[in-house]
């Protein structure tokens, strides 16, 4: 592991400046801030204790990294926001919500749960870094081709790919508002989110077809009422919707004490799959702007690791 002569480990830390660096001469935002988890003791443990829980612990070489970079972000003039209450999703999605109306909004994240923040009316994209360049490039390709465009034509970070609510739609199968809904139905391994076993599948042609969970669970319930109307119910699912395998008894499995499946599963698993969007936020837009950052700041930073400017900065930083 990359680390400094005084034995701190720098390879986490020389990714995010390097990147951070790039961003700001190649896409020159006006305006910019970082959020971090600090924790993951959340409220939504307080919703459910198992949120999370099939992640191992943070590497502690990692654990140190973000303490310090958050420090040298805050060092050279960056907003960093976070707490022990929220996550980064939540100070993200407040950001958004706060300043969307005054500038356009890019989230920048490798998060999928970002894209329910997407909303074209009000100019918010999300762009989501790849895992590999290529999964990037088919993106770029499958979207932008047609039209002639490549990634060079298109000013966006390695690896990156810009998410509109077309994009999330052609993806995801549901607009950028039912991300949480489908997440409450199809769960989140990532997350230990639960969602309703047995029902992955059918939940975007569900979601296309009532919108929300709740108006699944509304149309559901007032067919329950008469057994005809019930099958009819299913009968359309089939033959309208496309659904093979009825999803009903996954749907409205109720399970033992204790056990949680059903509609009990996907309202808690879309609670917890929701970003938050008001947590009070005591900045203005000015906070944010680019012109607060020093570059110097930077360099010294690099400098004091052992980290190579000309490997952050390009070579004009030798």
């Amino acid at each position: 592991i990359l680390h400094a002569a005084d034995g701190t480990y720098t390879n986490g830390i020389f990714g995010v400046l390097k990147a951070v660096a790039s961003l700001v001469k190649r896409q020159q935002p006006d305006h910019v801030a970082f959020v971090f988890d600090k924790t993951r003791d959340t409220f939504r443990r307080e919703l459910y204790p198992d949120y999370k829980g099939t992640r191992t612990s943070t590497p502690e070489p990692l654990k140190q990294q973000f303490v310090l970079l958050e420090q040298i972000l805050a060092d050279a003039g960056f907003k960093v926001l976070y707490s022990d209450r929220y996550e980064a999703d939540d100070y993200a999605g407040s950001l958004v919500m706060k300043f969307r109306d005054q500038i356009p909004m890019v989230v920048m994240t490798k998060d999928h749960d970002y894209l329910q923040l997407v909303d074209d009316e009000h100019n918010v994209r999300a762009w989501m870094v790849q895992a590999r360049q290529e999964k990037a490039d088919e993106l770029y390709e499958k979207y932008y081709g047609p039209y002639g465009l490549d990634k060079k034509s298109i000013n966006l970070p390695e690896k990156t790919f810009e998410f509109t609510a077309e994009h999330v739609l052609a993806e995801e199968g549901v607009l950028p508002c039912q991300i949480t809904d489908l997440k409450g139905i199809q769960g989140d391994s990532s997350d230990n989110i639960p969602g309703v076993k047995g029902v992955a599948s059918a939940a975007p042609l569900l979601l296309n077809e009532y919108g929300t969970v709740e108006e699944i669970y509304a149309a559901l319930h007032e067919a329950e009422q008469d057994k005809k109307v019930l099958k009819e119910l299913q009968d359309f699912w089939k033959q309208n919707l496309g659904i093979s395998r009825s999803p009903y008894k996954a749907l409205t499995k109720t399970g033992e004490e204790g056990e949680l499946c059903g509609e009990a599963a996907a309202m808690l698993s879309k609670e917890l799959a929701t970003i938050k969007t008001d947590i009070e936020l005591d900045y203005i837009l000015e906070d944010f702007e680019l012109s607060h950052y020093d570059e110097k700041k930077l360099r010294a930073w690099c400098k004091k690791l052992d980290i190579k400017e000309a490997s952050v900065f390009g070579a004009e930083g030798k």
